[in-house]
């Protein structure tokens, strides 16, 4: 094979890896899944609209009959939208998935004489199972997250309006429930407290977080093949290359697991800390007694 011959074999699968890199960001499903988007707010309006309809023509039984229809097509049209796009979205992630892992297979010098298939599907499900870690661990960090901050906006709340509700009582405005408010809301306020202090919702959306950007890292160094443990196309055998590559996907699933696992043991260990705490504070109950007895 001459020089010449050389350089367009290589201009060729340059070319071929550039098209495949660009077919990755394509518009298509993006494209759908706005328009379903934008149908899903569209009904919403409408219910909102026929909601205010029946309300402010509510003497109108007319009006009332045919918002009422109306509100439940709208909200079959809503649940139908809801799921198309629950489908299209799992879609679109299935197909990024499977392009994320052909990407590897261009990156190889001679990939037409591998089962390219065989290592599309492993490299797929091992990105699989690493995307699903993520997706639980962001769902985690979400709802730790917001717990945490809902929990203590609403005890600083309710701890700076108790004065202004005793003001209010020694008002009398004549009703009977203020009355009860300045004793509701720092029970309250003392409630969600003991709530924030007992679970520790801030301590597993940083541990959340932590484990998500170490797996998305770990991810991409898959996926890219950039780290030595990941890089097989820079060797020139092709029995070498598979090696290397077999190597690789069983390093990342080591490597997923140890970062899952690790976030499993911190979980485990603050637990015990817990009822340990809570077993030296029942301990110290009998004590605090005997010398209280001994005083008196």
């Amino acid at each position: 094979m001459t020089t010449s011959e050389l350089t367009n074999f290589e201009q060729k699968n340059r070319s071929k890896v550039s098209d495949r890199i660009e077919n990755l960001s394509s518009p298509s499903d993006e494209k759908k899944l706005f328009n379903l988007k934008v149908i899903e707010y569209l009904l919403l309006a409408a219910f909102v609209s026929a909601g205010l309809f029946i309300i402010f023509l509510s003497d109108d039984k007319t009006v009332v009959i045919s918002g009422a229809v109306s509100l439940t097509f709208l909200f079959f049209l809503l649940l139908i939208n809801r799921q198309v796009f629950q489908n299209y979205k799992k879609a679109a992630y299935q197909s990024e998935l499977t392009k994320k892992a052909e990407l590897y297979s261009y990156l190889l010098t001679n990939p037409n004489s591998w089962d390219k298939d065989t290592l599309t599907l492993t490299r797929g499900k091992a990105l699989q199972y690493s995307q699903d870690l993520i997706d639980d661990y962001k769902r985690i960090r979400g709802v730790s997250r917001n717990l945490y901050y809902s929990l203590q906006i609403a005890t600083v709340i309710l701890s700076g309006v108790t004065p202004i509700l005793v003001l209010v009582d020694k008002l009398e405005a004549g009703q009977a429930w203020l009355k009860w408010l300045p004793v509701l809301c720092p029970a309250i306020a003392s409630i969600v407290a003991s709530i924030v202090t007992s679970f520790p919702f801030q301590k597993n959306s940083l541990a959340a977080n932590t484990a998500v950007e170490l797996l998305e890292a770990e991810q991409e160094k898959f996926i890219l093949g950039v780290t030595p443990p990941y890089r097989c196309y820079d060797v020139s055998d092709e029995s070498q290359q598979q090696q290397k590559a077999s190597q690789a996907l069983e390093y990342f699933i080591v490597q997923v697991n140890n970062i899952h696992l690790n976030q499993l043991q911190q979980t485990s260990e603050t637990q015990p800390e817990k009822t340990e705490s809570a077993s030296s504070n029942e301990s110290n109950k009998p004590g605090t007694e005997g010398t209280k007895q001994k005083d008196s």
